[in-house]
């Protein structure tokens, strides 16, 4: 009988930000579906540690902080070490600053660009020239956003980092399909992360929002693993550049 082609046993994921909220799902997602894990974080991360101990999988840490791509190369390497490869690459670590437009600064721009868009690329490029190399594929996956494909509110650096990620998911769609690389994007809706905190306490934000998703709930971080590990598997094979919500619905209302 045929594996699922969903089984992802055999396959290494580096995940960053994997030490909470989203990444963390992403991580125990990937590994109850067989995949090994190497996280990279500011931070140990051993509650995902633990979980995806607990599916049986191997977990390695690699600590680094994303907020420059200085620690890029050394990351790779841990990995490549660690596992002998990677087949897939979540890049999840991201961060959010909130302004009005008016009063934005160029710090909060630049910290924002670079941990969600520049280093994002970068990494992609060092994980996708070993993949390449070794020529029997991969499977990259980008965490965007609801703001790739609407403006949002005070959030400018956010929200240009976002959209510019899901044209980068395309461009490197375009560039390595042929080649046995997909690259796509999960756009996660409104998700109870610590990004979100400052909206969920704000009574009347909250109210709003939950008004306008016909699910007619925040997302749970648990609710991304799914559509991780489609992207991720075989069952995604011939799905190049696509930002796929995950929104309960907010998009569609």
């Amino acid at each position: 009988m045929a594996s699922s082609p969903f089984d992802l046993s055999g396959k290494t994921a580096l995940v960053t930000g994997a030490n909470t909220g989203l990444g963390q799902a992403i991580a125990v997602g990937l590994a109850a579906a067989g995949a090994d894990i190497v996280a990279v974080g500011r931070s140990a991360a051993d509650e995902t540690r633990a979980a995806v101990a607990a599916v049986g999988r191997r977990f390695t840490m690699v600590e680094a902080d994303l907020a420059t791509t200085e620690p890029i190369d050394r990351v790779v390497e841990a990995a490549i070490a660690a596992a002998g490869g990677v087949d897939i690459l979540v890049n999840n670590a991201g961060t959010i600053r909130r302004a009005e437009a008016i009063d934005f600064a160029e710090a909060d721009w630049d910290a924002v660009m670079g941990v969600n868009l520049k280093t994002v690329f970068f990494l992609t490029q060092a994980v996708g020239r070993r993949m390449l190399a070794r020529g029997q594929g991969g499977k990259v996956i980008n965490v965007a956003s609801l703001l790739s494909f609407q403006g949002g509110i005070r959030v400018a650096s956010y929200t240009a980092s976002k959209s510019g990620l899901a044209g980068v998911t395309r461009l490197l769609a375009n560039e390595w399909a042929a080649k046995g690389i997909n690259v796509n994007a999960i756009a996660p809706g409104y998700f109870e992360t610590n990004n979100t905190e400052a909206l969920r306490v704000d009574a009347d934000r909250s109210r709003q929002i939950l008004e306008r998703i016909p699910a007619g709930r925040w997302g749970r971080p648990t609710d991304l693993a799914g559509a991780a590990v489609f992207l991720a598997s075989a069952a995604s094979n011939y799905v190049h550049g696509v930002v796929l919500p995950v929104d309960g619905g907010w998009l569609a209302r």
